[in-house]
């Protein structure tokens, strides 16, 4: 069913791919959608976590969501930051009267190992690292010292993404990939090698190869597919510009990172493992045996959680999901449960990451929206009474509130002010490195 427009209105939290496809799919149901995002620009990862070379990407999901955000019932409110500890609560958008509320602001939340010396200076997260080099407010300001021997901590397509800017902008002396399993179960794209392939150390490669064999033998493993998967990769990647030299580590866990709060980081300890297979899953075992790598910086790549000062249940990284659905779609629970009495919160869901913690890229965020939003109508569409939550209310409770939110047309005056800047500065691209440069940007062309 299709419902009159203005029927139902609801919020959708967060304007990430998930969020804005989310949006969509309620606005072509004929539901009023107010979109609230915590960035002044819409897209989540799709805008900030992408490589910064990746124009030809970037601008045809941008395209993408230009046309979601220009559907008639979809109210865009950046700025604006939704939490327990924020002016506006998840309970204060139930008291304005919306119907229902969709969650889809990715894992905000970070995951550590909690590994002694996680604190000291050259430590840090992913989208530190991701996000200050994307030049998203506030970790566009946070100083981040990267020196020259650099270890990161996980072999997925982030770990692609970091040997990216540290190689090539960079330019550091040697970038390690840690990896707790082994070769078998690297997680990165083939296509994501051309980031580091063409500074590999080929040789060392080739020794780590062999001193893993055995296990990988044991397993059932074939010891020269990783190899192979190499070689097909080489001379296809990035030309080399700097001397870093890339180099794996396999079955190898951190359990401390040495140094001091004067000096920053000295040296990564880890743990020798061996890899069993347990019901089909291969499983790290520790074998007592330690070795430290030299390294000034470290970077956990390992995954996100959701951010848990929203004001939802959560359950491990995640919010806490309904395992007894009355909204599924393809098998799959996007309604929020309050594990204490194991009941589902009506009205509310979850999509993207904030239902599947760091699952997939932008296609997987598009289509979880895309079935968030299925869910959700099956709910109104169950009996829920009309609602109305008008533009003008929302606005004036937000400034109210003390919000300056910006909204669509706002948005097209920050595009023109980049791509003036951009022009000016003769690069392919330009962004503001701070909330206040961007609102300076747009108050400056509301007076022109």
């Amino acid at each position: 069913m299709v419902a009159e427009p203005g029927h139902w209105s609801v919020a959708v939290v967060g304007a990430g791919p998930a969020g804005l496809f989310a949006a969509r799919e309620l606005c072509n149901q004929g539901v009023e959608v107010a979109l609230f995002n915590r960035d002044i620009k819409p897209g989540g990862l799709a805008e900030y976590g992408i490589y910064p070379d990746k124009l030809k990407m970037k601008d045809g999901l941008r395209a993408q969501f230009k046309q979601i955000l220009n559907c008639g019932t979809i109210h865009y409110y950046g700025n604006v930051t939704v939490g327990e500890n924020q002016p506006l609560t998840l309970e204060m958008l139930r008291e304005w009267g919306f119907s229902a509320i969709v969650i889809t602001i990715g894992a905000q939340g970070t995951k550590w190992l909690g590994l002694p010396g996680e604190q000291l200076p050259g430590v840090y997260h992913a989208k530190d690292v991701v996000y200050n080099y994307n030049h998203l407010p506030p970790f566009s300001q946070m100083p981040i010292r990267i020196g020259k021997k650099v270890a990161i901590i996980g072999v997925g397509n982030v770990m692609a993404d970091l040997s990216h800017y540290l190689i090539h902008m960079r330019k550091v002396d040697e970038v390690y990939a840690i990896a707790r399993r082994g070769p078998a179960e690297m997680k990165f794209d083939h296509k994501e090698m051309d980031s580091f392939i063409s500074n590999l150390d080929l040789e060392d490669f080739e020794a780590e190869i062999k001193r893993v064999a055995p296990v990988m033998t044991a397993l059932g493993q074939d010891p020269d597919a990783p190899q192979k998967r190499i070689a097909s990769a080489i001379g296809r990647g990035l030309p080399k510009d700097s001397n870093t030299r890339f180099r794996f580590r396999f079955m190898l866990s951190p359990v401390r990172i040495h140094g001091s709060s004067a000096s920053g980081v000295e040296g990564l300890e880890l743990e020798e493992n061996t890899l069993v297979l347990d019901k089909d899953q291969v499983k790290v075992k520790g074998l007592g045996k330690y070795k430290t790598l030299t390294v000034d910086t470290v970077i956990f790549a390992i995954g996100d959680r959701v951010d848990d000062r929203l004001g939802l249940p959560t359950n491990g990284a995640e919010y806490s999901k309904s395992d007894h659905p009355l909204y599924p779609v393809d098998e799959t629970s996007y309604e929020v449960m309050d594990p204490s009495t194991r009941q589902n919160i009506p009205g509310l869901f979850v999509g993207g990451w904030s239902r599947n913690a760091s699952t997939g890229v932008v296609g997987i965020a598009r289509r979880d929206g895309v079935q968030c939003a299925a869910a959700v109508m099956q709910y109104l569409n169950g009996g829920i009474a009309p609602s109305k939550v008008t533009p003008d209310l929302v606005r004036s409770r937000l400034l109210e509130l003390g919000y300056t939110p910006i909204e669509k047309q706002m948005l097209e005056a920050l595009t023109r002010a980049e791509e003036s800047q951009a022009k000016r500065l003769g690069v392919p691209e330009f962004k503001f490195d701070t909330n206040e440069e961007m609102l300076a940007a747009i108050g400056e062309a509301a007076a022109a």
